[in-house]
């Protein structure tokens, strides 16, 4: 059975830092393109950030350059989301996903999500 799970969402003031984790089991962890995106109350979901499996290569959402950073321990199997100068406008409750399509940016074509962890700012 795959089981994603993030951690690290909290109540953080503008300027702050989080950093979320997502581990992942039961799936070869290796071949699976990773991402997270969010979604805040009375909006659709979007993408923030993924992580490709084969050369480690990623690609945000324009919103998020220069503020946010993705990255992956393989031997851990863990997807990770250093967000920095976080700003009222990115509470959401924030989602890792799998996928093997590498249409990252589509949330369609990842397999499996997690259960999504709040990250609120304040002012």
């Amino acid at each position: 059975q795959v089981q994603l799970v993030e951690s690290g969402g909290g109540l953080v003031q503008a300027g702050g830092s989080l950093s979320l984790s997502c581990a992942a089991s039961g799936l070869l962890f290796t071949r699976y393109y990773m991402g997270w995106f969010r979604q805040a109350p009375g909006k659709e979901r979007e993408f923030v950030s993924a992580i490709s499996w084969s050369d480690g290569s990623t690609d945000y959402t324009d919103s998020v350059k220069g503020r946010f950073t993705i990255s992956r321990d393989n031997a851990k199997n863990t997807v990770y989301l250093q967000m920095n100068n976080l700003k009222p406008e990115d509470t959401a409750v924030y989602y890792c996903a799998a996928g093997r399509d590498y249409r990252l940016r589509v949330g369609a074509n990842y397999d499996y999500w997690g259960q999504g962890t709040q990250v609120t700012v304040s002012l």
